[in-house]
C-alpha cells in the first residue's frame, strides 16, 4: 500500500498537474471514500480509498463494466427468491459481484449495463441527470403523426404524467420474432427518465399494443450488433463517455476548461 498526497495522485493519474490538482481540491471538486477534500496536505492509498474527482473515480481498474443484451423472459435483478434465471446467470464471472444499472422489465430485450460501480450506477438511473435511454419499440397498429406529438408533449396514466423526447418512425429489425404476427409499425422512441413500463403505459393510452420493447442505447452507449444473451466488456473510452453524460459539461470542466476526466 502506498499512501500519497492527493496532488500526486490526481498528477500521476494523469488528470492534471500537481498545480492545477491543487486548485482542484481547494475548489471542493475531490473526495475520499465519499467525503470532500479541500487540505492540500490530504493523503490517500488508491488500494484502499476512493478517491473521485467531480463524482469520477480516479482509478476505475477495480472495477468492471459490462454489457449485456438481455433476452426477453430474463429478471433484471441479481437474484430471485422464486428462482428464476437472472441476468447475472448470464454472465459468469466467478467472484466477481455485479448488479444491473437500472431495469428491465422480464417481457423487454435489449441493452443492459452490468457493473459494480456503485457511482456510475447512480448517476445513470437519477432522474436530474437526464441520461437519455432509446427504445426500439414495435407495436401492433402505426402511431399517427398526432399520437407521436402527443407522447413528446406528455400524457397522463394511473396519476403520473409521462413523456417521451421524441418518438419517430423507425425500419424493422432485420432479426426474425417468436411472434405468429409481426409487429405491423415501428417507432424510436427516447425517454429522459424512465418510471416503471413507461412506454407500455405511455402505448396504452395512444391506443396501442406493444410487441417488442429493446432497448438500443444508454447515453453515448449504442447496443450495436451483439447478440441476444451475449455481453462484452465495456472500453475505457465508453466508460468515460458515460460518466461524461452522467456528470455534464459543468462537472468534466476544469478551472481552465481542460477536462478532469480520464
Amino acid at each position: 500500500m502506498v499512501v500519497e498526497r492527493l496532488q500526486k495522485i490526481l498528477s500521476n493519474a494523469g488528470i492534471a498537474s500537481r498545480r492545477v490538482a491543487e486548485e482542484m481540491i481547494l475548489d471542493g471538486r475531490v473526495a475520499v471514500n465519499g467525503t470532500v477534500v479541500v487540505e492540500l496536505g490530504a493523503r490517500a492509498d488508491l488500494d484502499s480509498d476512493e478517491v473521485m474527482v467531480d463524482g469520477v473515480p480516479v482509478d476505475r481498474s477495480r472495477y468492471r463494466y459490462i454489457l449485456l443484451n438481455k433476452p426477453a423472459g430474463i429478471i433484471t435483478t441479481a437474484s430471485d427468491e422464486q428462482g428464476r434465471e437472472t441476468v447475472l446467470d448470464l454472465v459468469p464471472l466467478g467472484d466477481v459481484k455485479l448488479h444491473p444499472v437500472g431495469r428491465l422489465d422480464a417481457d423487454s430485450e435489449g441493452l443492459l449495463i452490468l457493473t459494480n460501480d456503485g457511482n456510475l450506477t447512480q448517476l445513470l438511473i437519477h432522474p436530474k441527470h437526464e441520461v437519455e435511454k432509446q427504445y426500439l419499440v414495435g407495436l401492433d397498429a402505426p402511431l399517427s403523426r398526432a399520437d407521436q406529438a402527443r407522447l413528446v408533449r406528455g400524457v397522463m396514466n394511473e396519476g403520473e404524467r409521462l413523456r417521451a423526447l421524441s418518438v419517430v418512425e423507425a425500419m424493422p429489425p432485420a432479426a426474425e420474432f417468436d411472434e405468429s404476427l409481426p409487429p405491423a409499425a415501428w417507432v424510436l422512441l427516447t425517454l429522459g427518465e424512465g418510471k416503471k413500463r413507461e412506454i407500455r403505459r405511455m402505448m396504452t393510452v395512444a391506443g396501442k399494443r406493444v410487441l417488442l420493447l429493446r432497448r438500443v442505447r444508454v447515453g453515448p452507449l449504442a447496443l450495436g450488433t451483439l447478440g441476444r444473451g451475449a455481453f462484452r466488456e465495456l472500453t475505457d473510452a465508453e466508460v468515460a463517455a458515460l460518466y461524461a453524460a452522467a456528470v455534464g459539461p459543468e462537472s468534466r470542466s476544469g478551472p481552465h476548461g481542460k477536462s478532469a476526466g480520464r
